[in-house]
């Protein structure tokens, strides 16, 4: 299909949002009460809870159970469109956006919350070997890498290749990491072990590799301190100082040392989108776009950008981080300016970023909280944890599902979403691990 979209004839004000992530939805929720029409465009059919997607991959949870049609979460908004489309640029000129079908859409305001990607740092060709985890494809892809480990250990006869396959490399000690690297311990050290007959899942080595001085740099360094140790209780090799050197398929470097390993994740770093190549604005070394006090772009006031692929500053002139409540913060902003610029109101102040803390979960009994001038750790820290997001969850349905789920694994000590799916093909498998 090629031509201008206009499949809704309607001469109100016209907001076109480019991303159904944290930032883009909630946007579009606070221009319920403006007399505009909504296009949602986004290149997924469904917006996904990111917070819990590293439970996808350690066999916590279902990819349904965080997840939701973007359709669905509007169903009863008659204002919004939803197209499910990919976004190739935009000419802020001629006010229109261009899709990979040919077609464009034009808009009277633009928001570009179109999230992040996976960052190598200019080392490419590692993504082959060490995927990142963004989308319930990477989830999918490193939970059947994880579980195919286990499984190929057990058919293998050769010691040297058993213990390649229980190594375990995550990159990378920010949140995603540390979570990651303490789920996969508990998976190897506490779930497994009464299932296999040719290996001690026991065994298995789980490395968390960090180039910095300490896990979790942006939390507070008691607690930083707090969840080395637990992870290290856990069985987890807590690995700082060294950035890794190379990477390749069955090993990677650090330290000088080449170690074989057959499962590598990347959790190390992200670039934004190409919004700010779009538009044609400055961004900052991680891609994100310079943005105005009010979150628009320079030059172009009827261009917003939000979340990841902004480059915002706080009140004490650190980057804002790129987290869910940030982006929902930025969208509510945003939506609100909208709304007041069109009823010819003033305009807000500029945006303010309102920090709410700081979680992270070391394995299924234990976390950490920074509040600021309160700090939790330990099992009641992961209660409060798992408090804040089921909150955030959408809908009554996954909220229930999720906390059963939870408590199941909490009470058994098993984890439900263990299936390895594949592609089946007719050609012969590669390796041992081949999907």
């Amino acid at each position: 299909m090629t031509g201008t979209q206009n499949l809704t004839p309607d001469d109100r004000h016209h907001v076109v949002v480019v991303g159904g992530g944290f930032g883009g939805i909630q946007c579009i929720k606070s221009l319920k009460r403006a007399n505009v029409r909504i296009t949602l465009v986004d290149q997924r059919n469904h917006h996904l809870f990111q917070p819990l997607l590293y439970q996808v991959a350690t066999t916590i949870l279902a990819p349904s159970e965080i997840a939701w049609p973007l359709r669905q979460v509007f169903r009863h908004r008659k204002d919004v469109t939803t197209l499910m489309a990919r976004v190739l640029g935009v000419n802020p000129d001629a006010k229109r956006v261009a899709l990979d079908d040919g077609s464009t859409i034009d808009y009277d305001t633009l928001v570009l919350a179109t999230g992040a990607q996976h960052s190598y740092f200019g080392n490419s060709g590692w993504e082959e070997h060490a995927p990142g985890l963004k989308t319930l494809e990477d989830a999918t892809t490193i939970r059947r890498g994880i579980l195919s480990a286990f499984e190929a250990a057990e058919k293998s006869d050769d010691p040297e290749a058993q213990k390649a396959h229980l190594t375990f490399a995550v990159i990378g000690a920010g949140p995603t990491g540390v979570e990651l690297a303490g789920i996969i311990a508990e998976l190897a050290h506490r779930i497994l072990p009464s299932e296999f007959r040719n290996i001690d899942t026991r065994a298995a080595r789980i490395l968390l590799i960090e180039a910095g001085a300490q896990v979790l740099p942006a939390f507070a360094p008691k607690l930083s301190e707090y969840a080395a140790k637990s992870l290290s209780d856990l069985g987890v090799e807590v690995l700082l100082g060294d950035a890794v050197t190379a990477c390749n398929d069955g090993s990677i470097e650090t330290g000088g040392v080449m170690i074989p390993c057959r499962t590598i994740i990347w959790a190390a770093g992200v670039q934004a989108s190409g919004a700010a190549n779009w538009i044609g604005t400055q961004s900052d070394r991680a891609g994100r776009a310079i943005v105005d006090p009010d979150l628009s772009a320079p030059n172009h006031s009827d261009v917003f950008i939000i979340g990841d692929t902004a480059a915002v500053q706080d009140s004490t002139g650190k980057p804002v981080p790129g987290i869910a409540p940030a982006a929902k913060q930025m969208g509510n902003y945003v939506g609100r300016v909208i709304g007041q610029r069109l009823s010819g109101s003033h305009a807000p102040p500029p945006f303010v970023y309102r920090h709410s803390g700081s979680l992270a979960t070391l394995g299924r009994r234990a976390a950490i909280a920074d509040f600021g001038r309160v700090q939790l750790k330990g099992p009641f820290a992961w209660w409060v944890w798992g408090i804040a997001h089921i909150f955030f969850l959408i809908g009554t349905r996954s909220r229930v599902v999720v906390a059963w789920s939870w408590m199941w694994s909490f009470l058994t000590g098993q984890n439900a979403a263990r299936i390895i799916t594949r592609q089946v093909t007719s050609k012969a498998p590669t390796s041992l691990t081949d999907p």
